[in-house]
This record gives structure tokens, sequence and C-alpha cells, in this order.
């Protein structure tokens, strides 16, 4: 019966990241504005556009948007890229 280590198999995340990658999660810092073009993470319709641009700002988190060829939306800033 072969036994290996599990190490050798998976070995730690730490351990394949480069000297260059950062240790810590990198935060989005992006400042959106009103007529600004944004990617839509999941499709509000089958047959919208992947993008929508943003029309107003309702909270910190929450934007009114028009979606082309499905209308307006209230998006969350988790449900457009950074």
């Amino acid at each position: 019966m072969l036994t290996k280590s599990i190490d050798r198999i998976y070995p730690l995340v730490s351990e394949t990241l480069s000297p260059t990658t950062p240790s810590w999660n990198s935060v989005c810092r992006i400042t959106y504005t009103r007529d600004s073009w944004v990617k839509l993470i999941e499709l509000p319709s089958e047959y919208s556009d992947d993008e929508a641009l943003l029309l107003c700002q309702e909270s910190p988190d929450t934007w009114v948007a028009w979606v082309p060829n499905h209308g307006e939306v209230r998006l969350n800033r988790s449900n457009f890229y950074c």
C-alpha cells in the first residue's frame, strides 16, 4: 500500500504564493460616479445587456441604474464588478 504525505499532495496556500503577492485581501477603492458604466455580475434578465449605467446613488452601497434591454434597476455594489 502506497501512502503519501498529504502536505506533498496539497501544499499550503502560503507556499504557492509568490513573494510579490500581498498576504492581505485587497479592497476595491474605486469611487463610482453618476453616468459611469459598470459590468454586471448577474444579468437581470436573459435578454438584458451585461452593463448598467449608474443614474444616482441611493445609499453608500446602493445605486439606481439603467440596464439596456431591461430598464431601471436598483443595484447593490456587490451586483457589479469592482
